[in-house]
């Protein structure tokens, strides 16, 4: 982790802790040693500071963000949060070699895999639209031969409200099974149980 990051995670902390009053359940569940991919629901663009956290100041998490972002007065910011591009409505195949990259190197990457924030794209007297549940995480934990972990948060699309936010972690996804697949047919299985194991951490917050 670098100077800067250590810097912000100092200046937002006393707002986190009294404010928000971050708790963080299943810590234990996170490796400890090299890189894996960590993938949660998406509910705001403040969700990576909140699965950051917990994780702070030990290890550092990278993530993808929209290449639009990266413009010459955000880009700097962006890339010292530990973010990189992605072109998304397509495959990006150096944005996937990126991370991979930084799997491999023993870094910690953050996925949301259902895409975009919860709730985006509502129609006016209409239901929310489902996001499509992408499979890049489980392709890139299986490409990279590192640990899938699920993750759930919630109160981070409240932060007007100055409600409390919670996150939870789970064990890694198991990859039992696979053997023997192709590459498509394991990422397509692998998602699948990732998202049966953030349901249910997500069910756990709400009950908690």
């Amino acid at each position: 982790m670098d100077t800067w990051q250590r810097a912000m995670g100092l200046l937002l902390l006393p707002a986190m802790k009294s404010l928000y009053r971050l708790q963080a359940d299943g810590i234990e569940n996170l490796p400890t040693e090299g890189g894996y991919v960590l993938a949660s629901n998406h509910l705001s663009n403040f969700d990576p500071w909140v699965l950051a956290y917990p994780l702070w100041p030990r290890r550092r998490l990278r993530s993808m963000a929209k290449a639009e972002l990266f413009n010459p007065l955000l880009a700097p910011l962006l890339r010292a949060s530990g973010a990189f591009p992605v072109r998304r409505g397509g495959s990006d195949r150096d944005a996937y070699r990126t991370a991979i990259e930084v799997v491999h190197s023993g870094e910690v990457l953050l996925v949301f895999p259902e895409g975009g924030r919860r709730g985006k794209g509502r129609w006016k007297g209409k239901r929310r639209r489902r996001q499509q549940v992408q499979s890049g995480a489980a392709r890139i934990a299986l490409s990279a031969g590192r640990p899938l972990v699920p993750a759930a948060l919630t109160g981070t699309d409240r932060l007007t409200r100055l409600g409390p936010m919670r996150v939870s972690f789970g064990c890694p996804v198991a990859t039992s099974g696979l053997e023997g697949r192709s590459r498509h047919e394991a990422a397509v299985v692998l998602t699948e149980r990732l998202m049966t194991a953030i349901r249910e951490l997500e069910a756990g917050l709400r009950e908690s």
